[in-house]
């Protein structure tokens, strides 16, 4: 097996599917890239048995067609390292495979490719098309408000839902909830609901660009498939039900305040360095004409900030935990935000002032 390719042609396909790559695994031949030529042709596929990557690239084929594999995180390095629009020439030989570009030559160690990990094959009963920009819109909207290693695993991940024209996407760890939703009239789909584990759904957003391009999507029993013209991405689904949702939504709001999604953002972001690193709980007290956000720590250290606002309700004090809310803000795209409480101890629902695309929900802290 001998082929020569160019450092730049290679080093694309090699960065996107190293995201799949298992850095701390008991299983050696995780931590390796299958190659796979074929004619003029090079298939690199990763896995980390979650996820699968896989993407392509034309080389200069010299001998004959076959497979290695060869390890990740060291040929990565080496492409990175040698000066563009380098020649690479592989030679593959017993168990090491020999890269020489001009006058370098590296000698690494490979595992057989018969050994190398294929997640298993599949149809998918629900396919449909979307832009990359709605589907980056759809997951960037709530990735935040995923769980991070719950012991209720089906929280450690997103809901993805079908339903006639819509797509929505949902997110919550118990302390807050994201729900984003996409309408495209140009699809019939059926009500599915799958779970994409929480890498998966990171991975995705680390391969889409806000573009307008099209790009297939595939949900079937146990797995999800992304596929576009320079990758294919396929991960696991976590086997569980998501909670309903619905029904924690807040229906008794009752007081409404828009204010400038920006300038509460900086005064929130203020407040925060003086909140309790532990706890990160903010005061805000909603008044006729201003909001008062307070916060404290056990130095007994005190920040204190003042907007004005237009509040016609009786007064309100509620606390909140204020990464949350500053995440919610970091997400809305609108210029002004839109809150909808009842009282203390109830959730307040934050949505952007003139979309409806996306809606936040934020328990409230007893400080």
């Amino acid at each position: 097996m001998k082929f020569s390719v160019n450092r730049e042609a290679l080093l694309k396909p090699l960065l996107l599917v190293s995201g799949a790559v298992e850095r701390k695994s008991t299983l050696p031949i995780l931590s390796n890239i299958l190659f796979d030529i074929s004619e003029q042709l090079l298939t690199l596929t990763a896995t980390d048995l979650e996820l699968e990557m896989v993407s392509q690239c034309q080389v200069d084929n010299q001998g004959q067609g076959g497979q290695v594999t060869i390890p990740a995180r060291k040929l990565l390095d080496i492409c990175k390292s040698l000066p563009e629009d380098s020649m690479l020439t592989f030679a593959s030989e017993n168990d090491n495979v020999t890269i020489s570009s001009g006058r370098s030559k590296y000698s690494l160690a490979c595992l057989p490719a018969t050994d190398f990990p294929n997640i298993e094959q599949w149809q998918g009963d629900t396919e449909f098309k979307l832009l990359k920009s709605e589907l980056l819109r759809l997951i960037e909207s709530t990735h935040f408000s995923m769980a991070n290693q719950d012991v209720r695993y089906y929280l450690n991940g997103m809901s993805i839902e079908t339903e006639g024209s819509d797509i929505r996407s949902v997110a919550t760890d118990g302390h807050r909830l994201a729900i984003c939703k996409i309408t495209n009239d140009s699809l019939s789909l059926p009500s599915r609901q799958v779970i994409v584990p929480r890498k998966g759904i990171l991975e995705i957003i680390r391969l889409l660009d806000p573009v307008d391009d099209e790009i297939q999507v595939y949900l079937g029993a146990n797995h999800i498939r992304i596929i576009d013209s320079e990758f294919s991405f396929t991960s696991k689904l976590v086997d569980g039900r998501f909670p309903d949702y619905r029904r924690v939504l807040p229906r008794n709001g009752d007081k409404e305040l828009r204010t400038n999604k920006d300038q509460l953002k900086q005064v929130l972001s203020r407040a925060s360095i003086l909140s309790n690193e532990k706890f990160k709980g903010v005061r805000l007290n909603f008044e006729n004409q201003e909001l008062k956000i307070t916060a404290n720590n056990p130095e007994q250290e005190q920040a204190e900030e003042v907007i004005e606002i237009d509040f016609p309700f009786e007064a309100l004090e509620i606390g909140f935990n204020v990464s949350y809310v500053l995440d919610v803000l970091n997400a809305v795209k609108d210029n002004d935000v839109k809150f909808t409480l009842s009282d203390a101890s109830s959730s307040v629902v934050i949505e952007g002032n003139d979309s409806s695309e996306a809606l936040y929900v934020v328990m409230p802290m007893r400080l």
